[in-house]
């Protein structure tokens, strides 16, 4: 039934909400009981082994659930409707684990006691969360967690993926969500061991998932893509180039379907 499907995507964009506060607070150390780098610690080897583990199935989740192929098999057992909004609560699922079993790792690798460093860092990363959240209004963030889907479902109307829009930090970064995403994970005025291994496997599945989303994207957009990517940089954007230098070529682009994996919070990376 239309509505029971439009409760069912609700519930999947709470826990992806749930999910991605609670990350902040983790990687952020924000009070937790549990977090990146409180809790009990044990032996470095299998505390390493699993920590690493949880973020490799938490990644593996993530991408192959994002993949084209992936997507048409899982949709003869989930409606094409529900399939984002599934992928979000399995998303939101494997992070769920991940703060769950994840086992700190003493020593630290560094800690910035200056006042105002300190607060300059805080200050980047509550910006680079802000950068996440920004950017997935720039790429229809209701579609990204799968709410258009369940909607046009209740309405009885086809569903149609927003197209590829170059707008604002699009024409300056071509991964501007997953940017904010690093930005969050290495702004911590006091890096601990654990923290190090997380940010650093966080790190490798973004450059993964971000190579793995550009090859389905050059499949579906060919030349315009290509031109795209060789005119602005994957990450960071480079001070010289005119913010509008490339806005001439959202038209173009327009034409082909971009729907990024959410962020690692359940919904990234961009999917990665």
């Amino acid at each position: 039934m239309p509505i029971l499907s439009l409760f069912y995507g609700l519930f999947c964009y709470l826990s992806f909400l749930a999910s991605f506060f609670y990350l902040l607070a983790f990687v952020g150390d924000l009070g937790l009981a549990r977090s990146v780098s409180v809790g009990p610690v044990g032996a470095a080897g299998p505390a390493l082994a699993v920590d690493l583990g949880l973020v490799a199935l938490f990644g593996i989740q993530h991408s192959l659930m994002a993949r084209p192929a992936f997507k048409r098999a899982w949709q003869r057992f989930v409606p094409a409707h529900l399939e984002r909004s599934t992928y979000v609560l399995l998303s939101s699922t494997a992070l769920a684990l991940l703060f769950l079993l994840w086992r700190p790792l003493a020593g630290e690798v560094w800690n910035v006691r200056q006042p105002l460093a300190r607060l300059g860092i805080q200050a980047g990363f509550w910006a680079g969360a802000a950068l996440v959240v920004t950017s997935t209004f720039m790429v229809s963030h209701w579609d990204l967690f799968g709410l258009r889907q369940v909607w046009a479902n209740v309405r009885g109307t086809p569903y149609r993926e927003a197209p590829f829009r170059l707008t604002a930090f699009y024409a300056r970064v071509r991964h501007p969500l997953m940017l904010g995403f690093l930005v969050v994970f290495w702004a911590a005025p006091r890096m601990t061991v654990g923290h190090l291994v997380f940010t650093l496997a966080m790190t490798a599945y973004i450059l993964v998932g971000t190579a793995l989303e550009e090859g389905d994207l050059m499949r579906n957009l060919g030349s315009r893509y290509a031109a795209y990517r060789r005119e602005v940089p994957r990450f960071f954007p480079l001070p010289w180039r005119r913010a509008g230098a490339t806005a001439g070529r959202e038209k173009q682009l327009g034409t082909g379907p971009r729907t990024p994996a959410p962020p690692p919070g359940p919904g990234g990376p961009s999917a990665p």
